[in-house]
């Protein structure tokens, strides 16, 4: 499906390789950013098989709170509901990155530089170095969004490659491929730049009887 999204963007040629994008742009001027989305994932023949909403807080450089909700639509009322005691979240603080999967109640926790997943909300808090650990390339324009294609340099990411999406200089939208062939698309809500982030919103203390694998740095 990403292929298939990619293969009708037209790449400006005015834009030089190496040259600076409106990702590039955004970056630079990004201390913190909070938002919420919507995703919906399709499989590889683009049929959706997943439905999820979340909240994206980042607070630069290096920390982010990614958290998602699964969402299922009700056949009868045809309205989505959140499950809010289920689902992910993911939480960067500037030294471990903390994983939680409430499903089965268990916590990983790895040291940030061994767990350089290179995952978007990684990009975006300034945890990776984006020109070192990704190529970055303009992606044309396309539904009324500027598009910027980064796909990781290194195999230890867990995504091949990912569309950012442009609007009058705002972020609006992502869509990832995963290396299953999966694509995820992120829809932009409700976006709070530079605004006040605390910093038990980008901090993790794990949950009374979960399961923790692996050891934290202090």
């Amino acid at each position: 499906m990403l292929a298939l999204a990619l293969s009708v963007l037209a790449v400006p040629a005015v834009w030089a390789a190496g040259a600076a994008t409106p990702l590039d742009a955004y970056l630079d001027n990004l201390k913190t950013l909070r938002t919420t989305f919507l995703q919906t994932l399709a499989d590889p023949h683009g049929r959706e098989i997943d439905r999820a909403t979340g909240t994206l807080i980042v607070s630069r450089p290096g920390k982010f709170s990614w958290e998602i909700h699964p969402q299922s639509v009700s056949a009868a009322a045809a309205s989505p509901t959140s499950a809010t005691n289920s689902g992910q979240l993911m939480v960067c603080d500037g030294l471990n990155l903390w994983f939680l999967d409430r499903d089965l109640d268990q916590v990983t926790v790895k040291p940030v530089d061994a767990a350089l997943s290179a995952t978007p909300a990684m990009l975006l808090s300034g945890a990776v170095d984006i020109r070192q650990r990704f190529s970055v390339t303009p992606g044309g324009e396309r539904m009324g969004l500027t598009w910027v294609l980064v796909e990781p340099r290194g195999a230890q990411a867990d995504f091949r490659s990912a569309l950012f999406g442009f609007a009058h200089d705002d972020l609006k939208r992502m869509i990832l491929e995963d290396k299953l062939g999966q694509t995820a698309t992120i829809i932009f809500e409700k976006i709070e730049r530079n605004g006040p982030v605390g910093l038990s919103e980008v901090s993790f203390t794990p949950p009374a009887g979960a399961d923790v694998i692996g050891t934290p740095r202090k």
